[in-house]
C-alpha cells in the first residue's frame, strides 16, 4: 500500500529541485574572481557562468551573454547540455509522479499502475541529479586544478562561485526525492511463504480452522 506522506513530500523536494535546478543552470555565479598575489584592485569581480559572464564594479553589476554557443569550449558546451537533459528529465519526472500519487484519482482506483509511474518518476530524478552532478564537478575539479597550476597566471585563476555549491544542494534534494517517491510507492507487506506438501506441491493456505480431534474413549 502506497504511503501518501512519503510521495507528497518526494514530490515537494522534488520540485524544488527542479526550481532551483533553473536557477544555477542560468545563473552567473560558477567562477569568480580570485585574489592572489599582489592584487591591488579588488573592487572589480568577474563571475562566470555556463550562459554569460558579468562584471561587479563598486556594486554596479554588467552581464554579457555569451555571443555564440558554439564558440564555447567543448566541455563548456557539454556542461551546458547536461544541465538543460536534466532539468527535462525533472520536468517529464513531475507528471508522471502527480498523475500517480495514492491522493490523486487520475487513473480511478488501480493502484498497481499508479505505483509503477511513481517509480518511473522516482528513476527520472535519480538520473536528472546524476546528470545535473556532472557538470557541477567538473567545473569544480577545473577551478581547483587550475587554481593550482602554477603555469596559469594569477589573473585568469579563479575560485568556487555559490552556484556550484547551491548545485550540490540541487542534486541532493532530487536524489531525495526519488528516494522517497520510490519508498512511498513500494508495497511495505512481506509475501507469504508457501507451505510445500507432498511431492513437492505447493498447498494453498487454507482458511478454514483446524478442528479437534474427537477423542473416544
Amino acid at each position: 500500500m502506497a504511503n501518501t506522506g512519503l510521495q507528497v513530500m518526494g514530490v515537494v523536494l522534488g520540485v524544488s529541485g527542479w526550481v532551483f535546478g533553473i536557477i544555477v543552470c542560468i545563473a552567473p555565479w560558477w567562477r569568480t574572481s580570485a585574489f592572489v598575489g599582489n592584487e591591488l584592485v579588488v573592487s572589480q569581480v568577474q563571475w562566470e557562468g555556463l550562459w554569460m559572464t558579468c562584471l561587479s564594479d563598486w556594486g554596479r553589476l554588467q552581464c554579457k551573454v555569451f555571443d555564440s554557443g558554439l564558440a564555447l569550449s567543448g566541455s563548456m558546451q557539454t556542461c551546458r547540455a547536461l544541465c538543460v537533459v536534466s532539468l527535462l528529465l525533472c520536468v517529464l519526472a513531475l507528471p508522471l509522479c502527480i498523475t500517480g500519487l495514492k491522493c490523486t484519482r487520475c487513473l480511478g482506483e488501480a493502484r498497481d499502475p499508479k505505483a509503477r509511474l511513481v517509480q518511473v518518476g522516482a528513476a527520472l530524478f535519480v538520473a536528472a541529479a546524476f546528470l545535473f552532478l556532472l557538470p557541477v564537478c567538473w567545473n569544480a575539479y577545473d577551478v581547483i586544478s587550475n587554481f593550482y597550476n602554477p603555469n596559469v597566471p594569477p589573473t585568469l585563476k579563479r575560485e568556487l562561485g555559490p552556484a556550484l555549491y547551491l548545485g550540490w544542494v540541487v542534486v541532493l534534494l532530487m536524489l531525495v526525492s526519488g528516494a522517497l517517491l520510490y519508498l512511498g510507492s513500494a508495497s511495505p507487506g512481506a509475501p507469504v511463504m508457501p507451505v510445500f506438501g507432498r511431492g513437492g506441491k505447493v498447498n494453498p493456505p487454507s482458511t478454514a480452522e483446524s478442528k479437534p480431534e474427537k477423542v473416544f474413549v
